[in-house]
């Protein structure tokens, strides 16, 4: 793959303001604050299929018009560390026939840390020489990063050599956050623009009082920097991976104003609104937080109606999106009740479709 030129990504960034700004112009939204995106080394994460042929081995990718294969040696979105372990591991792979046999992917997780995660994918059960293999691989690769992890994955099979995270340190306005992303969990994929992100919702919330309500909170992005704003912060998530690692960034971060809870959004909803009760928020007394602000960050497909409904009653709504079409939708509905007061793009996927927007919305006096 060829790296992008900077006026190639200017203007893909040109248009991603403009279709924003278009999509946000019903709302009355004010002009986008835009952060833009290194134009190569950005991502954090990449996934690519693997090609055996003959002795040779190498990742590939599939064109997304033709469908047709390529050959990846380097690939310039990936973080240097990746394209660093992408060649290391090809390299140690190809003339290691228990590694390699009937590996069909590999996954790799990185941070700023210079921690990676790499996982292999088998369609074949792991045993324990496959096992010495790892460690010898991990000892091979550990003077090229902070921390290697290497991890076999196969039908109802995970083996981990070392760790199934990295601790990532996030650099934010001078002060250092920590993190711990697992693999196969969601984390946002460009570390720097996540930090702008951060910044972001920190000078929204600057002048804001009260306790923060955050719904969709994953592993606490928003969450940890935020605490510092807020008096109280209750963060809701699902994903039971997601909330154990947010727990770890509570102690990591030496927060004592942090609560997670594993709830879905319909569920606390339905806590909140006094319609059922949940085991799972023993010990969290909602009726004693005084929730001024509430902060979502949805997946693709948006808020549902009632949990719309309810970020109604609060006084400032702080809404990530990852799909502003569906940000423009739901905007339709909570523009009843409140204005957009600030609005940004966020180029967290550089050469896509995707865009990240943020919007800051206060109740209409």
């Amino acid at each position: 793959m060829t790296a992008p030129t900077q006026q190639d990504y200017q203007s893909q960034l040109d248009e991603k303001v403009a279709r924003l700004t278009s999509l946000l112009a019903p709302f009355n939204a004010p002009a986008l604050s835009v952060y833009h995106s290194q134009p190569v080394h950005y991502r954090m994460r990449a996934e690519f299929r693997v090609w055996h042929d003959g002795e040779d081995l190498y990742h590939i990718m599939f064109n997304q018009s033709t469908k047709e294969k390529y050959r990846v040696d380097v690939f310039p979105p990936a973080c240097e560390a990746i394209n660093r372990a992408m060649k290391l591991v090809m390299e140690n792979l190809r003339n290691n026939q228990v590694l390699r046999k009937k590996l069909f992917q590999i996954d790799y997780l990185s941070a700023m840390s210079e921690e990676i995660v790499i996982s292999l994918l088998y369609h074949k059960q792991l045993d324990d020489t496959w096992a010495q293999e790892a460690e010898q691989l991990k000892a091979l690769l550990s003077p090229y990063f902070n921390a290697v992890n290497i991890i076999g994955r196969a039908r109802k099979q995970k083996r981990i050599i070392g760790h199934d995270y990295v601790i990532e340190r996030l650099p934010v306005r001078k002060k250092e956050y920590v993190f711990k992303h697992i693999e196969n969990s969601f984390t946002q994929p460009n570390a720097l623009v996540n930090c702008r992100m951060i910044e972001w919702t920190m000078d929204c919330c600057a002048a804001l009082e009260g306790d923060l309500l955050e719904m969709y909170c994953g592993a606490g992005n928003f969450s940890i920097p935020l605490a510092e704003t807020f008096n109280q912060v209750v963060g809701t998530e699902i994903a039971k991976p997601s909330v154990q690692a947010a727990q770890y960034n509570i102690k990591a971060n030496n927060l004592t104003n942090v609560n997670i809870v594993r709830l879905a959004a319909e569920e606390f909803t339905q806590a909140m609104r006094k319609e059922r009760t949940f085991s799972r928020l023993e010990g969290v007394d909602l009726d004693s937080f005084n929730f001024s602000t509430v902060l979502v960050d949805p997946p693709r497909a948006g808020l549902d109606i009632d949990s719309l409904k309810m970020i109604q009653d609060y006084e400032h709504i702080l809404y990530i999106s990852c799909n502003p079409e569906t940000l423009a939708d739901n905007l339709t509905l909570l523009c009843e009740t409140h204005a957009v007061t600030q609005a940004a793009l966020f180029d967290q996927f550089p050469f896509t479709h995707h865009i990240e927007a943020g919007v800051l919305l206060s109740r209409k006096s």
